[in-house]
């Protein structure tokens, strides 16, 4: 497959291969298209919604063994869009002093993060499957999303209030998370 340019992202872990291509991006040539070369799973479903929020064309992505290939084309001029952020945004202490109440922790992190520490009670769906699982998601409660950084789940954020939901953008997230951990 031809490209113009090749981006090494192979051992870095969220948010790094996104920060990264977006660095990579705005060197980049209108219409001209990125490899990003990855080997964390969860970068399919973070470049691909960071391509789609950012107006840019995800084409795909191809595995080498562990290693996965994706493609981006950059959008033109005319295609551009900024990039939009969720605005109702909440920090850790915030979600944590609203654990009692009704609320849905949604954890969108991948499912091995997941496992090696979650907040109790929150519900695992990653990024990846956020628009197929939302249905299963309670619209009479405030959604807090999370993920390890508060990128993926910003991402996530905007998926959801597009649906309707009352949703909140958790940051920092997981990665400065001081209240209870379950595993």
């Amino acid at each position: 497959m031809k490209v113009n340019e090749v981006l090494d992202a192979k051992g870095l872990a969220c948010p790094m291969p996104i920060v990264k291509t977006k660095k990579a991006m705005t060197d980049l040539e209108p219409g001209h298209v990125l490899e990003i070369q990855a080997t964390d799973r969860g970068s399919i479903a973070d470049l691909e919604a960071w391509s789609e929020n950012m107006g840019h064309q995800y084409l795909g992505y191809k595995e080498d063994g562990d290693v996965l290939y994706h493609y981006v084309r950059k959008s033109s001029d005319s295609e551009d869009k900024p990039e939009k952020k969720h605005d109702q945004v909440v920090s850790n202490e915030d979600l944590e002093s609203k654990l009692n109440d009704e609320v849905t922790v949604l954890d969108v992190r991948e499912p091995v993060e997941y496992e090696f520490g979650h907040i109790p009670g929150a519900v695992s769906v990653p990024l990846g499957e956020i628009d197929e699982k939302a249905d299963e998601i309670d619209k009479n409660k405030g959604v807090y999303v999370i993920c390890r950084t508060g990128s993926r789940s910003d991402m996530a954020a905007q998926k959801l209030a597009e649906k309707g939901y009352n949703v909140f953008n958790v940051t920092p997230g997981m990665k400065d998370w001081k209240g209870d951990v379950e595993k």
